[in-house]
């Protein structure tokens, strides 16, 4: 099956300006994109490291501000974060905001969330980068009582919370969630906390390897929790995202199909004035790459 075509960096560089993301935006639901997706950096290192992924000075609006303004120019396409550095982020603040936006857009919205890697922003943000995994997965559970539970409680060694509530809850029943990241504990963490996982920057064989090693997780964790509602029953196979390493081509998505992707988010020329940067999503539409297509009927 021909994975669909997303779009990412819809808050950054070019598109952090307005009027740009709108255009864009709208561009890509019209041409048949099944979604847009924003990065995540709240501080970036200056001077800039060797793994720092952006220049200090480069313009990147906060995701989940970026995401409301796109809803507001858009009907149909889903709306995503890629990825949300959880850890950072105070969890009820979040969920919160996450909710408010899937109200906003209608039911639109796909959180993805990773634990994050760039230790200068962490520390910045009173964040230990030792332990970062585990804070995530109590955050995100805390996050999900918020979403879904008729009384909201939690009680963690990082969220400790009861008697409160929160409104609006999100339109999504579940809303879902995908867990970025290549280590295996990234993969255990999608097989039991998401819906789907995300792998950057990959070449079709490397998605094929890592798809492989998460049904593979898949299934040891649907055989330790034995019972079928523990496993997530009905759920299905996790649904994978990818951003693909090179410019893909329509050969270039079949090999991703074949490789178990389920849609390729792919990113435009960097910093790419407007003209350039809608020539680009033109040209790599669904249509020309045979990827599917987003149904606005």
């Amino acid at each position: 099956m021909s994975p669909t075509l997303g779009l990412f960096g819809l808050n950054m560089n070019t598109c952090a300006d307005p009027g740009a993301a709108a255009r864009i935006a709208a561009l890509a639901e019209e041409l048949g994109y099944d979604s847009l997706w924003t990065a995540d950096h709240v501080v970036l290192p200056s001077p800039r490291d060797a793994v720092s992924p952006m220049d200090p000075d480069e313009p990147i609006l906060d995701p989940l501000v970026a995401l409301a303004h796109l809803a507001a120019h858009t009907e149909r396409i889903r709306l995503g974060t890629g990825c949300v550095v959880l850890p950072q982020r105070n969890p009820l603040v979040l969920a919160k905001q996450l909710a408010s936006v899937d109200v906003l857009s209608g039911g639109r919205l796909v959180f993805g969330m990773a634990v994050g890697y760039l230790e200068p922003e962490l520390r910045a943000l009173g964040v230990p980068a030792a332990g970062r995994g585990a804070r995530a997965d109590e955050y995100l559970r805390a996050m999900r009582s918020l979403w879904h539970d008729d009384e909201p409680a939690f009680h963690g060694r990082h969220v400790d919370f009861a008697g409160v509530d929160t409104r609006p809850r999100p339109v999504q029943t579940p809303l879902p969630v995908v867990v970025g990241g290549h280590s295996r504990r990234a993969l255990r963490r999608a097989a039991r906390h998401g819906d789907g996982w995300y792998g950057w920057l990959l070449t079709p064989d490397e998605a094929a390897h890592h798809v492989a090693a998460l049904r593979a997780v898949e299934a040891e964790e649907a055989e330790e929790a034995g019972e079928a509602e523990e496993a997530g029953e009905g759920r299905g196979p996790l649904q994978v995202q990818v951003t693909p390493r090179r410019r893909i081509d329509a050969a270039a998505v079949r090999a991703y199909g074949e490789a178990g992707v389920d849609r390729l988010v792919i990113v435009p020329p960097r910093s790419a004035p407007l003209e350039e940067l809608a020539a680009f999503v033109e040209a790599n539409a669904p249509a020309r790459l045979g990827a599917a297509r987003l149904d606005l009927k």
